[in-house]
């Protein structure tokens, strides 16, 4: 960072002086400093060659790379610390040196009174000196000329020594000027041309006639008067200038200058210009300054047309043009430049050519026009236009940069039966715009007519219109006529004898008739395929009269979009849940409008139509829906799908309607509900197993306060690798009638077993084959001893019971404790279903069952957190107590 530069030096005397390197530095400086005032300098290179780090000691100095050392803040020496010191470090070679600085108040110097004494004049002897001497340039004698004399008071003895000054002048001119010895007196041997030697200087020595020198030597000077002996010259032996014709007077030209070698300042110098004569001989046309030799215009009409050029002699005299001066003369040209004031006029006002019919880019005449401006220039270079007769655009004319000329051309072929002539009007202009002499009229524009013969040619067969469009319909069927193109002979009009045909190489989707000049699809015109892919395809077609003459046309297809895809459903394949959220069924179709959306969806099958629906959602989409009563399962559902052309799509929609909260629980298998099988996932096996547990939970303390007798254990060893609670037989209790339990019948149907045994029973909980149970949504409050459908008989000593029986049972009820649970923060609900009881053996891999009584085994509780939503409620609830 560039150091800030002191705002006040104050005069400040900086003296380093260095006691020893590297040790201590002091400064002399005023008692008082401002801040940012330069200290002094101090070369740490000296100390240390590669500082790398520089601090000071003290904050109020700082110090800069350069050993510059700055106050940061106003300070007095006579109350401040007056020494400090420069800390230098090489990091890298880990080397550090100090330096002291000390601060030394400056003596403040008081300034010396002279002494009155002092101040009395001495007297000095009196000095030889004579006045300055003139000598005339080019002096006619007689020679030797005495110029000055000098004399002494004290000495008798005189001598010179001399020099000259002026341009060029190597060494003194020898034997110029001498001093006689005696007398003193100073004469100049010969004449002195002043421009060669402008003045002298003598230097004058008396001496005593022993060789004394009283004197002090005598500087005296001899000037040169200046003589008019030189007639002033031009700068330049010829000078030139230009000057647009037409310029106003008064306008600069250009100016003369001339020099004189006499004395400057003088009247020797002192010049005057004029004009001593013009060519040619006519008025006058410039003037010429006679002080400053500025050249401007005079004559307001300069026509370079009349005069291209004048030549001036001119006149240079010194003495301020006084007759006797002197005078020089010289030659000045003045070239009148061009500007376009002439317009172009046409040679000829009337033309007349032939040109046959149908040619093209043939040149058929040339027109020549007189311009009086500068040939070459811009002034005088035509630009032709055609004004009239060329509406079609059928001629162009263009300029011959080398001739000036207008070349005219045909570019589009002409027609001998629709014009058997053409007139056109051409005019031309300059390339530069015109710049016309003062009070001059406005020029006009120059024209002329051309009458084109139109020669009759025999000529091939024309096809009207040129370019046939042709729109066919995508994917016609081959052979279908989309147009007819026909050519005529153009002199007749007739069409008879012309035969048609498309040469090979092009787009082979159409072909025409060689007679009739009927166009016919030859393939299926897809948009999709081939070079019909932009749309289009262009064909030449030939038409050939009885004389062989061809003429050509060209056929443009231009396929319109049509209705040829079906539309299609993207996605066939949905996993429905127990919210039985609407599918969305998207179609699409490769046509274009209008052929595509909107579409219409219809279900065909009619037994199907009676279960699900269809909503529209947008142009392209509908939903599909399942009406209430439709039963878990999978459908294939056939959806035809009809665009707005008519097309219709048959697609097939396979929907999975499954007993799940999200699709990812059906696992890609399908929860069907049909004749009594059930597929369910892993989540509602856990949820049966538990609800079956509270259910078990149940019955045990029914059967245990009714006192009907002691129930008997019956139990395989290796019950305890399957989904088995056990529990102990508990002692009788107080009967206990309730309407919605009922003592357990014999053995019931896959999903437990039931043995009466004397006063005992056991009831037993084993998986089933395939089957697990699980909380689904069920009917209206039952028992396990109902019957099916409504039977009203009660269930034989099997006591069989299907799992639809089980779940009717079990949902509503553990459905409607969770609901309360939830509601009552007491939680007392839960006191009706959830007893307390002790452990009960090792047999159990939850151990102790009263868990939501009794919290000493939390830990014993972790399988409980991959229950379904319900369950984990119920837990959750119970953990809470």
């Amino acid at each position: 960072m560039a150091p800030a530069f002191p705002r006040l030096v104050l005069g400040l005397l900086v003296l380093s002086l260095c006691c020893e390197a590297c040790k201590k530095v002091i400064f002399h400086v005023p008692s008082e400093l401002e801040a940012d005032t330069l200290v002094g300098r101090v070369d740490l290179k000296e100390c240390l060659q590669s500082a790398e780090f520089i601090s000071s000691s003290d904050g109020r100095f700082k110090v800069l790379e350069d050993g510059s050392v700055y106050t940061t803040s106003a300070l007095s020496l006579s109350a401040e610390k007056k020494t400090f010191t420069i800390l230098l470090k090489d990091i890298q070679e880990q080397v550090q040196k100090k330096i002291q600085v000390d601060l030394v108040e400056e003596e403040k110097k008081t300034p010396n009174k002279r002494h009155a004494r002092d101040t009395v004049l001495k007297r000095t002897k009196r000095r030889w000196g004579p006045i300055p001497s003139v000598m005339i340039e080019n002096s006619l004698g007689p020679f030797p000329l005495q110029i000055q004399q000098v004399q002494s008071d004290t000495a008798q003895n005189y001598t010179i020594y001399y020099s000259a000054s002026g341009p060029g002048i190597d060494q003194d001119p020898k034997g110029l000027f001498y001093i006689e010895r005696e007398t003193g007196n100073i004469f100049a041997t010969r004449a002195v041309d002043r421009e060669q030697y402008p003045s002298f200087q003598i230097i004058c020595f008396a001496t005593t006639p022993d060789g004394y020198s009283p004197e002090v030597p005598l500087v005296h000077t001899i000037r040169i008067e200046d003589d008019n002996d030189n007639a002033p010259y031009f700068t330049q032996d010829h000078f030139e200038f230009c000057v647009p014709e037409n310029s106003r007077p008064g306008v600069f030209v250009g100016k003369v200058t001339a020099e004189d070698r006499d004395e400057p300042y003088t009247l020797h110098t002192t010049l005057k210009y004029r004009i001593v004569s013009q060519t040619p001989p006519i008025t006058p046309a410039f003037s010429l300054h006679g002080d400053t030799g500025v050249i401007s215009v005079l004559l307001p009409q300069l026509d370079r047309e009349l005069v291209p050029s004048y030549t001036l002699l001119v006149e240079v005299r010194d003495m301020a043009g006084q007759p006797f001066g002197l005078c020089t003369t010289g030659t000045v040209v003045i070239k009148i430049e061009d500007t376009n004031d002439n317009a172009p006029s046409f040679k000829q006002l009337q033309y007349e050519t032939r040109v046959e019919e149908n040619r093209v880019s043939v040149e058929i005449l040339r027109v020549s026009v007189v311009d009086l401006d500068e040939p070459g220039s811009p002034g005088s270079g035509a630009v032709y236009e055609i004004i009239r007769g060329n509406d079609d655009q059928a001629f162009e004319i263009t300029t011959d940069k080398n001739t000036n000329e207008g070349i005219l051309c045909v570019v589009k072929g002409l027609d001998y039966e629709t014009a058997k002539q053409r007139i056109l009007v051409i005019g031309v202009n300059n390339e530069a715009p015109y710049l016309l002499a003062p009070h001059s009229q406005q020029l006009s524009q120059s024209t002329c007519s051309v009458t084109v013969h139109v020669l009759d040619v025999d000529e091939g067969p024309v096809f009207k219109p040129c370019l046939l469009r042709l729109d066919v319909k995508e994917c016609e069927d081959i052979g279908t006529a989309i147009g007819r193109y026909i050519a005529e002979d153009p002199e007749s009009g007739n069409t008879e004898g012309i035969r048609y045909r498309i040469p090979p190489g092009q787009c082979n989707w159409i072909n025409i008739d060689e007679q009739s000049g009927e166009v016919r699809t030859v393939r299926v015109l897809d948009r999709d395929i081939g070079e019909m892919r932009r749309g289009q395809c262009n064909v030449t077609v030939l038409a050939i009269d009885r004389n062989g003459k061809t003429g050509t046309g060209t056929i443009q297809v231009c396929i319109v979009p049509g209705n040829k895809n079906f539309p299609r459903i993207s996605q066939t394949d949905y996993i429905m849940c127990r919210d039985r959220k609407p599918i969305c069924l998207t179609a699409q179709d490769g046509d274009e409008a209008p052929y595509s959306a909107p579409f219409v969806y219809r279900i065909t099958d009619r037994r199907l139509a009676s279960m699900w629906k269809l909503t529209p959602h947008d142009d392209n989409s509908w939903y599909l829906s399942p009406k209430s009563d439709t039963p878990y399962g999978i459908y294939e559902i056939p959806v035809t799908v009809i665009d707005n052309g008519g097309k219709r799509g048959e697609n097939i929609v396979r929907v999975n309607l499954c007993d799940c909260v999200t699709p990812t629980e059906c696992d890609g298998r399908a929860r069907q509900l049909s004749g009594g099988n059930v597929t369910l996932g892993l989540w509602a096996i856990l949820a049966m197993i538990l609800g079956s547990l509270l259910l078990l939970l149940i019955l045990i303390t029914i059967c245990g306060c009714c006192g009907a007798g002691a129930m008997h254990r019956q139990v395989t060893d290796d019950c305890a690798n399957h989904n088995l609670i056990i529990s102990n037989t508990e002692a009788p209790g107080e009967e206990v009638m309730d309407q919605n339990i009922i003592p357990l019948q014999n053995t019931c149907d896959q999903g437990g077993y039931g043995v009466k045994t004397g006063e005992q029973q056991t009831f037993e909980m084993v998986k089933g084959r395939g089957h697990t149970l699980e909380s689904v949504k069920g009917g209206g409050h039952q028992t396990l001893g109902s019957v099916k459908e409504g039977g009203g008989q009660t269930v034989m000593d099997t006591c069989r019971y299907s799992y639809s029986e089980w779940h009717n049972f079990t949902h509503p009820r553990l459905g409607e404790k969770v609901h309360l649970c939830r509601q009552d923060e007491e939680q007392k609900h839960s006191e009706d279903y959830l007893l307390s009881y002790n452990y009960e053996g090792k047999g159990s891999l939850a151990g102790s069952v009263g868990c939501c009584s009794d919290q000493h085994e939390e830990e014993a509780l972790d399988f409980l957190d991959q229950l379904e939503p319900k369950f984990r409620t119920l837990a959750e609830t119970c953990i809470k107590r």
